[in-house]
């Protein structure tokens, strides 16, 4: 069973997905928003084509740990995903992982049209190895 990691914006969604033994997350895909009806399928299809079990969503909180509009919109979107999607979702902190992957791809040099083209992968791989590290450090 593969993990699929999501970063939801409100233009794209980042997909990053894990590899079979769950210690590796990497980018996958970026899917341009639609509306949340084609969203929610075109995620469905990363499950299918990946045999994906669980998907870890990231929740942008801001900074002083309070949620706003942007948490508001990520959560309506997982709970449109729940009732389409057969995977367990799981929502983690999310905050600082744009940041950390565009100062990553700034230290790798990448252009400022390639850092934009793969900044919502980065930040969903960002968000999965998270997941990743964290669950093998409490088993």
């Amino acid at each position: 069973m593969r993990i699929l990691g999501l970063d939801v914006g409100d233009r794209r969604i980042g997909a990053a997905l894990s590899d079979p033994l769950g210690l590796t997350a990497q980018r996958l895909t970026v899917l341009e928003r639609r509306n949340v009806a084609a969203d929610v399928e075109a995620v469905g299809t990363l499950v299918q084509q990946h045999k994906v079990g669980v998907i870890i969503v990231g929740l942008p909180l801001m900074l002083s740990g309070a949620q706003g509009s942007q948490a508001k919109k990520v959560q309506g979107f997982v709970e449109a995903l729940r009732r389409r999607v057969p995977a367990s979702i799981h929502l983690i902190d999310e905050r600082m992982t744009t940041v950390q992957g565009e100062r990553a791809l700034v230290e790798t040099g990448a252009s400022r049209r390639k850092r934009k083209q793969v900044i919502d992968q980065v930040a969903a791989q960002l968000i999965l190895q998270q997941f990743l590290d964290t669950r093998r450090a409490d088993a």
